[in-house]
């Protein structure tokens, strides 16, 4: 009898794995194919360079404003539902993508993924949640891993093998990236595990949506994921024209591959040691820390210096977005995970798509290049302030 209660929890549990981790990579695949096709769509639908920073920017801003109206599907609906809605809108409006005639259209379709990823993003936390709740840290490196995943496969395989495939058509080509999106809304819903709580979650979820505005937690968490997120995006952003400008256009390739790739390992390690790391105010200070040194070896290191720093930022970076992913389910109450991850989405975004454009307008006013990584590096330095006032050994 134990032996089969066993085997039943094992299967359980594994399937929850495989099901968060292809839930994660539908985060962020779609919205990765986007950039190696960028040429052929600005010369098919003749976009202009305004234009295409508008279908770049549209997924982030769509982080930021469709969040709460998750919170509001998973009250309704529940967590797993909610999840299946994302999933299959994601891969539906990605692969419409591939259809339009102009450049309207295209943004139209974007903008109905990106609500389908946001609506995901405050699902996932409270799935974690159900089906994991003594393993949150675990399970929310487990999705975090497919997000990365996902970021890669898109950007790395689209340009050398997936265009050669089908003739240098990007439209197709948005379509197969969709696929493994459709599959895993398929699986989420034929394969979930059922969770104890699940009722009792939805009932008490009901009635309460709207996240607390006056919860301090929701603002010290935004403003975390909103520091890393806004360092990550704003230095993919700014590091290849800064490097031209600072005449070591030979790093720009080295440096990217180096900032995105360590991304992988801290995943993978974050596997093993995020249930450890996720309790210890610690862990967020001193990868607080990392970020800020990294910055500012980008900013004035020698040489091959900028590489090894740019590999450090990316492991800093992905390592503080696993544990900061990890504390909604961690801290709040069952019913209330998905109104806390929905703020903390909402102000994080928020801040993803306001401080690259303050980077930008610092540059141009100054003139010097260096100077558009301060308001990057006071991110860094608001993370390791917020870090140290997190009160983890307890819920809120």
């Amino acid at each position: 009898m134990h032996k089969a209660e066993d085997a039943g929890g094992s299967k359980e549990f594994l399937t929850a794995l495989v099901l968060l981790w292809l839930a994660g990579v539908g985060l962020r695949i779609t919205v990765l194919a986007i950039p190696p096709v960028i040429p052929l769509i600005h010369q098919d639908l003749r976009l202009s360079q305004a234009g295409v920073g508008i279908l770049t920017a549209l997924p982030s801003l769509l982080f930021a404003v469709a969040a709460v109206p998750g919170a509001l599907l998973i009250s309704r609906f529940g967590p797993v539902r909610t999840l299946v809605t994302g999933l299959l809108l994601t891969a539906i409006a990605s692969a419409l993508r591939g259809a339009v005639p102009n450049a309207l259209l295209l943004y139209g379709t974007t903008f109905l993924m990106g609500a389908g990823i946001s609506i995901m993003q405050p699902a996932l936390p409270r799935v974690v949640r159900d089906w994991l709740p003594d393993r949150i840290g675990f399970g929310t490196a487990v999705y975090a891993n497919g997000l990365l995943i996902g970021e890669l496969l898109a950007v790395s395989l689209t340009g050398p093998f997936v265009l050669p495939l089908i003739d240098g058509r990007w439209r197709l080509s948005l379509v197969i990236w969709s696929l493994p999106v459709l599959f895993a809304s398929l699986l989420v819903a034929a394969l979930a595990p059922r969770s104890v709580d699940s009722r009792t979650a939805i009932s008490l979820a009901s009635t309460v949506w709207w996240p607390d505005w006056k919860n301090p937690l929701i603002w010290r968490l935004g403003f975390i994921l909103g520091g890393v997120n806004s360092l990550y995006f704003s230095t993919n952003f700014f590091l290849p024209d800064y490097l031209h400008h600072t005449n070591r256009p030979d790093l720009i390739d080295k440096s990217l591959t180096a900032l995105n790739l360590c991304q992988l390992p801290a995943s993978i390690l974050l596997l093993a040691l995020a249930g450890r790391l996720t309790r210890r105010r610690g862990s967020y200070v001193t990868y607080g820390i990392l970020l800020f040194m990294s910055l500012l070896g980008l900013m004035f290191a020698p040489g091959q210096w900028i590489v090894i720093s740019s590999g450090l930022f990316g492991f800093a970076a992905s390592s503080l977005l696993i544990l900061i992913l990890a504390l909604p389910p961690l801290l709040g109450d069952p019913h209330d995970v998905h109104r806390i991850s929905a703020g903390m989405f909402t102000i994080s975004y928020s801040c993803a798509v306001a401080i690259p454009i303050l980077s930008g307008v610092v540059w141009d006013i100054t003139k010097v290049p260096v100077t558009v990584f301060l308001p990057i590096g006071l991110c860094a330095v608001a993370i390791v302030v917020l870090a140290f006032g997190l009160h983890l050994d307890r819920h809120h």
